[in-house]
């Protein structure tokens, strides 16, 4: 039987589909090998500017050392940087011919604990913060990012006959706290430098080395900091009771607000609540006059949040109210928003990082629990794709899992991504999704 006319043309447009879709395949997997060439020479330099980073770090809006590396890496790549962008932001631009305007963001700041890793290169920084001089450590990964951002603006200038468009490559200070983001844009970051067609930005985790995980639609939560001042009546240790005890007040608030959690949220929906700092007393023998109770808060939904945010309050007042203290000073600092990958973005992306890396890239079947700044590019208005990689040896996850004992991750003072074949792979993925989109 012959074909009909219509059932023939569309064979035909199947079948030059799938040779689009086989030759597309063909050409990422060519640029990924020039990509990987160009790593072999460039990877120690990387190596050396990421131990540089992760042992000299710095707090958010402090990171002036880190900055002034960055602006001159990029500098000496041929970008047009500019620093100081939102206090210690670095915004770097390559023009190359007409083009679309692409956004890849590298966070600059550090965490405020100590380094409990043991490498040759940690960091022993002490530096201050809320007035108190502090270990500081790159335990989340910035550094890593840093690294890999540097590495694929060296891939894309050397690939420039691919590509036509403009880089904006910025260095966002401030990401733990959620101050950068807002600052750079309060800064004119778009008014000044154009307003990206698409935004690119990646996150190690504890996952095995060389694996990606992506996401449309909601990809992090939303975060708000909490701080609460418990008031009492100070008194020698001996006579609590000539006292009113904060301590004791911000023990049953801690104790009471996860019912919020257990009770009064739906049991289906995301909420966290998790005191990170109590802070009170300065001697075993002297009860204080007040404690300082700071959490964090995290939710993905409006009508969950103002719940929590209305027990909390509540619950503290109680806590107060039984010791028959004052009305306790409930503050709420709001973080990062919801971060939403837009699904085109995703989807196309996500068909080179599949044809690049195959099963190593996967689909995140859930939101992950951490918050992430970049949302405020993305409330600004710029279509972009976050994206997760894998930091860690497959020999220490397996090990941590046979002793039963939790995988170092990010927050903690034993997280020590494999910078082999870590940056590397970070590299590789942020330049094919800049390539796939700039591409000629």
């Amino acid at each position: 039987m012959i074909p009909s006319r219509s059932v023939r043309f569309l064979l035909l447009a199947g079948a030059a589909a799938l040779l689009a879709t086989a030759a597309q395949a063909g050409d990422i997997k060519a640029q990924k090998a020039q990509i990987e060439a160009g790593l072999d020479k460039a990877y120690p330099h990387l190596d050396a500017l990421y131990k540089d980073i992760h042992e000299h770090p710095e707090l958010a809006m402090q990171e002036t050392r880190t900055a002034a590396l960055l602006a001159k890496e990029m500098r000496a790549l041929g970008f047009e940087v500019t620093e100081h962008v939102g206090k210690t932001g670095v915004v770097a631009i390559y023009r190359n011919g007409p083009g679309p305007l692409v956004m890849v963001r590298t966070e600059l700041d550090a965490l405020p604990m100590e380094e409990k890793t043991g490498l040759p290169y940690a960091s022993h920084v002490v530096a201050d913060y809320n007035g108190k001089p502090t270990p500081v450590d790159h335990s989340c990964g910035h550094d890593i990012h840093m690294a890999a951002w540097v590495g694929a603006a060296q891939q894309l200038v050397a690939m420039k006959s691919q590509w036509r468009g403009t880089l904006m490559f910025i260095g966002q200070p401030a990401e733990e706290t959620t101050q950068g983001a807002r600052a750079m844009l309060a800064d004119g970051l778009f008014a000044r430098f154009g307003k990206p067609d698409v935004g690119f930005a990646q996150h190690v985790g504890p996952e095995p080395t060389a694996t990606l995980s992506y996401r449309p639609g909601i990809y992090n939560t939303a975060s708000d900091s909490l701080e609460i001042l418990f008031r009492g009546r100070g008194a020698h240790g001996s006579t609590p009771d000539v006292a009113i005890d904060p301590i004791v007040e911000a023990a049953r608030f801690v104790e009471g607000v996860q019912t919020l959690i257990s009770r009064e949220k739906e049991p289906n929906a995301f909420g966290v609540i998790s005191i990170g700092s109590i802070q009170a007393g300065s001697a075993p023998n002297i009860i204080p006059d007040q404690a300082l109770v700071r959490g964090t808060i995290r939710t993905r939904d409006a009508a969950v949040r103002a719940k929590i945010l209305e027990g909390i309050t509540r619950t503290a007042n109680g806590a107060a109210a039984m010791s028959g203290a004052p009305a306790p000073e409930v503050k709420f600092i709001p973080g990062g928003k919801l971060l939403v990958n837009d699904a085109a973005v995703t989807a196309r992306t996500a068909k080179v990082f599949k044809a690049a890396f195959g099963d190593r890239a996967a689909l995140q079947p859930e939101p992950i629990n951490p918050s992430e700044d970049y949302s405020e590019f993305i409330v600004a208005g710029v279509p972009s794709l976050f994206w997760s990689i894998g930091g860690l040896d497959p020999a220490v996850i397996a090990q941590a899992k046979a002793k039963g004992t939790p995988v170092p991750a990010n927050h903690t003072p034993q997280f020590a991504p494999t910078p082999q074949p870590t940056i590397r792979f970070g590299v590789e993925a942020m330049t094919l999704a800049v390539l796939n989109w700039m591409g000629k």
